[in-house]
């Protein structure tokens, strides 16, 4: 698996959808863009969670979505996302929740978890039980209030702009995936 994976880590000066800076970044597109790749990475996530009764996958916009629709064509359960509006996640596009519903939350990468905190605080407000939190990569120390399982942790350090040697070096910063600096 972790062969897969080298595919997908890039080496450079990258900005961090979390704000923090790192020479490395893992570009789970580069994975989730191939179907057979996609699948197979979907069922390795479903394997941790078939046990556990599930009845929605629920992932954000951008990233989760391939791996969302991944995870829950393999569990054989409906699948929706979040996608972020005016700032805040939300359900959109007539996605519906209904009150005690089972939830697999799913995310591609995790660094600080914030995306998926706040994920969790929408879910709330549906009243849905959330089952468990999964990810292809987690590349930090995180801890949830759920169940947490990944395909890979990696420790990847990760600066502060104001303490970022990659900064100090002049390295050129790249700002990658969907979010850009604010």
């Amino acid at each position: 698996m972790k062969k897969i994976f080298k595919k997908a880590i890039k080496k450079g000066h990258f900005l961090l959808a979390s704000g923090y800076h790192s020479e490395y970044y893992f570009q789970g597109y580069e994975l989730l863009k191939y179907p057979r790749i996609a699948s197979k990475l979907g069922k390795e996530i479903s394997k941790m969670w078939n046990k556990d009764d599930i009845d929605v996958v629920v992932s954000l916009a951008v990233g989760g979505i391939v791996l969302g629709h991944e995870v829950a064509r393999a569990l054989n359960k409906r699948h929706i996302f979040l996608e972020r509006k005016n700032k805040e996640f939300s359900l959109e596009r007539g996605f519906k929740l209904k009150e005690g519903e089972r939830v697999l939350l799913v995310e591609d990468v995790v660094t600080t978890g914030g995306s998926l905190k706040e994920a969790i605080r929408v879910l709330k407000k549906y009243k849905v039980r959330i089952v468990g939190i999964t990810a292809l990569l987690l590349r930090g120390n995180v801890k949830f209030r759920y169940p947490f399982k990944t395909l890979l942790k990696l420790k990847i350090e990760k600066y502060k702009p104001e303490n970022c040697p990659l900064c100090r070096r002049n390295v050129p910063l790249s700002i990658p995936g969907t979010k850009q600096k604010k």
